[in-house]
């Protein structure tokens, strides 16, 4: 976010650090935390912590920051829908990967669910395409998209769309296409590199 306000891509910044032979780990940006691990377990220490008179403050700092994260991609989808003289509300959203993570069938924490909530309360139409979940499971936390089901990938259908949310960055979704067929993209996963930044815009 920090990079985004600087005008500095975060990606670029990535990969001429992950040059360096030694001693790096890249951690890549994303539209917030899904998963039942990182989103929930640090957050066991912090209550243990508690009853020990101690604070885990960096624990509960990086929650805030990754749950506010969805707010930002909304933020910077509903800029891009005002530059092109859309309103979110009344705009067709099509979110591309509710699971939490790459390549897995595991929507479990996912923040797509979250996204497609908030584009829904902003009266938005949305609707999904993720080839590892074609029909949306039953959930203790969004019980209202359980039955939804993935829109068909065609030309056609993606080209209705007012606005394309990448969430998840899968290897067999032809981004090239996606790419191609969309009137415009928020990318929040650098899954379309070297992208036309007329219509692509990264979150």
């Amino acid at each position: 976010m920090v990079y985004d306000a600087m005008g500095i891509d975060v990606w670029e910044i990535i990969e001429a650090a992950k040059t360096k032979p030694f001693g790096y780990m890249p951690f890549y940006p994303g539209p917030g935390l899904g998963g039942h691990c990182i989103p929930i377990d640090p957050f066991y220490l912090t209550w243990k912590a508690r009853e020990y008179g101690r604070a885990t403050r960096f624990i509960e700092l990086a929650g805030e920051i990754n749950t506010s994260m969805p707010e930002y991609v909304i933020r910077k989808l509903t800029d891009a829908l005002n530059a092109q003289k859309k309103p979110l509300n009344g705009s067709k959203i099509l979110l591309v990967g509710l699971a939490y993570k790459s390549n897995v069938d595991n929507e479990r924490e996912s923040p797509g669910y979250v996204l497609m909530d908030m584009l829904k309360h902003a009266g938005a139409e949305v609707d999904y395409c993720d080839p590892y979940i074609p029909v949306v499971r039953l959930t203790r936390e969004h019980p209202h998209w359980a039955g939804s089901k993935i829109i068909s990938w065609d030309e056609q259908t993606i080209r209705s769309f007012d606005a394309v949310l990448i969430a998840t960055s899968h290897a067999n979704v032809n981004h090239e296409q996606l790419a191609e067929w969309s009137q415009l993209i928020i990318d929040t996963r650098n899954a379309i590199p070297n992208p036309d930044l007329t219509k692509i815009v990264r979150a």
